[in-house]
């Protein structure tokens, strides 16, 4: 293939060197330094490697075999960062860390082909490649402690902070993690990134919990270009953006080895030894453009372009080797050539590797589910006595008839005691019990380690959690309104969800996100605190949601969430609705019809609820609605009426979202021929739209109808009233269906 600018002046620049006199290759490659001679030419290596793999990248672009050109040249100097790090410290790599990945596989006693091979594999999606399985061109493998990120933006930040946090935290519960008690986590990123909402949550997360004490093990390594695409960074900017309180920071020109080396060996230590956050600050260039197709003549001078091509890291770390007299040009010119050969001969052979070929393969990793694993794990209790001393010798069993609330709360307290590794957490969760009391009490029952306040952030509380999740804890996190989940969507969709897919299971982030919300909330509503908007869930693939509606449903939902996330990583929403927490009538004040007892560890397994499991109420023929959350209770109170009048209704809750419960809403549906559908979120994007599409894809023939909530925001007070969808429309729809 044609050599680029990079690659001939590459050549030229090495062939120009002029040896110097020989040092000992055991002892410091220049005056200053701790690297070493042996290691600088084992990492010049490294660097080569990536620099060719980038090389490779673009020559099977233009065969049309590649799929992937976002390369790592100029940023090579992050070999020396993988250096100083040991292979079981996670970390979470920017798109541009070919050469720490190849340093890495080495480190851990890999052949260097190995290395080269899985990012080949990558680039040409073949299914053989080792983490994502030709999903994605990823940086990761589990035997290096490398996870996957697809992120090309920072949206990983915020998981990294979660990685460093579980360490700490496991080792104070004297609990296994997936990573050593004494590791550190690295998390690095590009300059551009830097500004971006969820890096800043990640710095700010991690000065936050230094600040008040805690421990954070993570190296920030933010490699500074100077370009976001063709956006440029101001100089100054980032090393001004970095001063954090308590955050030490490091810098060092990340195209000279050595010095970036020693910087990293710093910082690195800085970490282990204290415990506590660094960033460092790696000045790079951007060789060969941001990617394959990117023109940089179309937004760079000649002359700039020819600054940064000036400042190659691979010409910086030949120019060492060779001043220290520990390779001449002409040797390091014969293993360049050599190596290219190597490269492109083994992506050729990549190229006839088998790629995806079903529909079915590409979704295999999205949502494994053992549903007997689940059923026998769910039902998993405390001895007695443990159970007995959560409770302070009051077993909720033994109870009257408990609230919405109240069942999860005391299913969060059943469920602390059996899993030890169990995390609950947000915003106002702890000594003040939520917002709407739902998690009193379990602070002080089981310790400021296992519940316990965040910062008002949720990027930075779904950030710890899926941290938590992937070093081995159980997170249930809180998020405190479902409309402020908006704010933090992306670790949802772009973090939690993809994990499992684009590492083909090898890595999982189990959690379950506890979110307050829909509408009906009186006395304290408006938008932010009623928001019935669940479309951008339900967009996610592999995400559960759960929608309880009763409080037995609730606490055995609860605890299927907690079993497959526990058993199958799944990332779960637990969706509780704001206006049922606290009813306790179903057709007149004092019926106690939306109460229901607590059910004792011995009757678990029959009160299983599995994902994907409707709930029917009555046996009426000639009408079903179906409905979840408030619809339930709206709809149960028009079905009575309608059956007092002589016609037969049923009513199916259908408690999961996401997967929605085809089977049994198909069986509903079939048994009255005609379906009304009570959908309390919005017309367009509501869940009523999926249940519709569902059901034609199903083949039903028979009658549907629709009510829900208008296409708007919710207002305040008795306003919300008229957007919600309300028990007279339901009532008046089906009066309508059935005549």
């Amino acid at each position: 293939m044609a050599r680029d600018t990079v690659e001939t002046h590459f050549i030229e620049a090495v062939e120009a060197l002029t040896p110097g006199r020989p040092r000992d290759p055991r002892q410091p490659v220049r005056d200053g330094t701790t690297l070493t001679g042996e290691l600088c030419r084992t990492l010049f290596q490294r660097q080569l490697a990536s620099r060719l793999l980038d090389v490779a990248a673009r020559w099977l672009r233009e065969q049309n075999e590649g799929f992937y050109t976002i390369g790592s040249s100029g940023h090579e100097g992050n070999a020396a960062v993988a250096a100083v790090l040991r292979v079981d410290d996670p970390a979470l790599l920017h798109y541009r860390s070919g050469a720490f990945y190849l340093t890495r596989s080495a480190m851990a006693d890999r052949l260097p082909e190995q290395g080269l091979r899985d990012v080949l594999l990558g680039l040409v999606a073949s299914a053989e490649e080792p983490i994502a399985g030709g999903r994605h061109k990823v940086f990761g493998h589990p035997d290096l402690a490398v996870i996957p990120q697809t992120s090309t933006i920072a949206s990983h930040l915020p998981r990294a902070v979660g990685v460093a946090f579980a360490i700490e935290r496991a080792r104070a519960l004297g609990l296994q993690c997936a990573w050593p008690h004494d590791a550190i986590t690295v998390c690095s990123f590009g300059d551009a990134s830097l500004n971006h909402a969820s890096a800043q949550t990640g710095l700010n997360t991690a000065a936050y919990a230094t600040y008040q004490g805690q421990a954070m093990p993570i190296l920030f390594v933010c490699e500074d270009n100077g370009l976001g695409i063709s956006v440029r960074t101001p100089k100054g900017w980032v090393a001004a953006a970095a001063q954090r309180p308590g955050i030490a920071y490091f810098a060092a020109d990340g195209c000279d080895l050595p010095a970036a080396y020693d910087a990293a060996a710093r910082a690195a230590e800085h970490v282990r030894s204290t415990r506590t956050p660094a960033f460092l600050h790696l000045s790079t260039v951007r060789l060969m453009g941001h990617a394959g197709s990117d023109v940089e003549s179309a937004y760079r001078t000649q002359r700039e372009i020819r600054a940064d091509l000036e400042r190659d890291p691979l010409v910086a770390t030949a120019r060492v080797l060779v001043e220290a007299g520990l390779a001449t040009p002409e040797e390091l010119v014969r293993t360049y050539e050599s190596e290219r050969e190597l490269v492109l001969r083994m992506a050729l052979e990549c190229t006839r590797r088998p790629r995806l070929s079903s529909a079915g393969e590409v979704m295999e990793p999205l949502a494994p589910r053992d549903t007997d694993m689940i059923a026998r794990i769910s039902p998993v209790a405390a001895e007695t006595s443990v159970r007995e001393r959560a409770f302070g010798g009051a077993l909720p069993e033994k109870d009257k008839p408990l609230t919405l609330s109240q069942a999860i709360n005391r299913t969060l307290a059943d469920a602390l005691a059996v899993y030890p590794e169990m995390m609950v957490f947000g915003e106002d969760v702890a000594r003040k019990g939520g917002v709407y009391g739902v998690t009193r009490g379990l602070q002080k029952r089981f310790g400021g380690g296992r519940v316990f306040d965040t910062l008002l952030d949720e990027q930075a509380i779904l950030g710890l959690a899926l941290g938590a999740g992937v070093s081995g804890m159980l997170p249930v996190p809180e998020i405190q309104y479902l409309a402020y989940l908006h704010n933090a969507l992306d670790q949802i969709r772009g973090e939690a969800a993809t994990l499992s897919f684009f590492s083909r299971h090898a890595y999982v982030n189990p959690m379950v996100v506890r979110v307050a919300g829909l509408a009906y909330q009186k006395g304290f509503g408006g938008h932010f605190h009623n928001d019935n908007a669940v479309g951008a869930l339900r967009d996610i693939p592999g995400v559960v949601i759960a929608a309880p509606a009763r409080p037995d449903d609730a606490s055995a939902m609860l605890r299927t969430c907690l079993a497959a996330a526990r058993t199958e990583g799944s990332v779960c929403v637990y969706l509780e609705p704001i206006a049922l927490y606290h009813t306790r009538d179903l057709f007149e004040d004092g019926d106690g019809g939306w109460l229901a007892p607590y059910a004792p560890p011995a009757r678990w397994p029959e009160t299983h609820v599995p994902i994907g499991r409707a709930r029917s109420y009555g046996d009426g023929r000639d009408l079903t609605i179906v409905t979840f959350g408030n619809g339930v209770r709206m709809s149960l109170r028009a079905a009575v009426r309608l059956t007092q009048e002589g016609y037969g209704v049923r009513v199916l809750d259908l408690r999961w979202l996401a997967p929605l419960p085809v089977e049994d809403l198909m069986r509903a549906a079939e048994l009255t021929g005609k379906v009304l559908i009570a959908d309390e979120t919005r017309r367009t994007g509501g869940v009523s739209e999926g249940i519709m599409a569902e059901m034609i894809d199903a083949g039903f023939t028979g009658d549907i109808a629709r009510v829900a909530s208008c296409d708007s925001f919710i207002p305040l007070g008795d306003a919300a009233n008229l957007v919600l969808l309300s028990e007279e429309e339901i009532e008046q729809a089906a009066r309508k269906l059935l005549s």
